[in-house]
């Protein structure tokens, strides 16, 4: 490529169908989409869009509600050996399944989703979320969760910042991105579905989104895999690529980049959990 800060360009294959590029940061490695929409909520109107409605409509809906229901209780357990404390923020709450397992479970939960129709989704599970974060105080919080939620805001330092103020001496912020380095993003390319442009701002590899942190005085204490994102993100893929799920092909290319991942630590989709210093 002649300008080596280029890294690809992706189409929206949800709304628009309108391309964006994927530049390298100067500072870090992370990848910004390029130009950014200046009217951003447009783009998730879809009933597609599944983080906000619930949908179970098609096969990958209901794989995608089997896999999440599953991982619920497995993220709070990871959650439970890096804290002492119960309070708990869920940030891009979505539909608030996550705060309902969390509750069962005896935490202090609260949450904050900007969407009207999720929050609404939320409520009538019997989780009242907030819209932003004016409302919680600083260092009141032992934990803070971003669940694939920290690539669709606009301001990543304001965001990082943010989490520092609410969080008390030693919390923990617990972030999930898809990881552009993992074998499924090398072999979509333009069609890897964890793009997701323009919703998706920015794509971190494990130095970027590490170093991003400990330039606002976090320390990585630990990362987990999320094996299952392979699988699902290759379908949506698949389709993009293909128009079809093609799921035997979805599946090995999951597992291929699973079974690589064993040995580089390049999983699709990875979990932070940062430290506060």
């Amino acid at each position: 490529m002649a300008n080596k800060k280029f890294h690809v360009i992706c189409k929206d294959h949800l709304v628009s169908g309108e391309e964006f590029r994927l530049q390298l940061r100067s500072d870090f490695e992370i990848l910004e989409t390029i130009p950014k929409p200046e009217n951003v909520s447009a783009y998730y109107q879809s009933e597609d869009y599944i983080s906000h409605t619930d949908a179970s409509k098609s096969f990958t809906d209901k794989i995608y509600h089997v896999v999440k229901n599953f991982m619920l209780l497995q993220k709070l357990k990871w959650i439970h050996k890096v804290t002492k404390g119960n309070n708990l923020l869920d940030i891009g709450a979505g539909t608030g399944d996550f705060l309902v397992t969390a509750k069962k479970k005896e935490w202090n939960v609260a949450g904050v989703e900007p969407n009207t129709q999720a929050r609404k989704l939320a409520q009538e599970k019997g989780i009242e979320l907030k819209e932003d974060l004016t409302q919680f105080k600083d260092a009141s919080l032992d934990v803070i969760s971003m669940w694939h939620v920290l690539e669709h805001v606009p301001d990543l330092d304001s965001q990082i910042e943010n989490l520092a103020r609410l969080l008390k001496p030693n919390g923990v912020a617990v972030i999930a991105v898809p990881n552009f380095k993992s074998f499924d993003a090398k072999h979509y390319r333009k069609f890897w579905a964890a793009y997701d442009v323009p919703r998706h701002l920015w794509h971190f590899s494990q130095q970027g989104i590490t170093e991003l942190f400990k330039k606002h005085n976090f320390k990585k204490i630990q990362t987990k895999p999320l094996v299952f994102d392979s699988f699902y993100v290759s379908l949506l893929s698949e389709k993009n690529k293909t128009g079809q799920p093609n799921m035997l092909r979805a599946f090995k290319i999951g597992l291929q980049s699973n079974l690589k991942a064993q040995n580089t630590s390049e999983y699709s989709s990875l979990v932070y959990f940062f430290q506060k210093t």
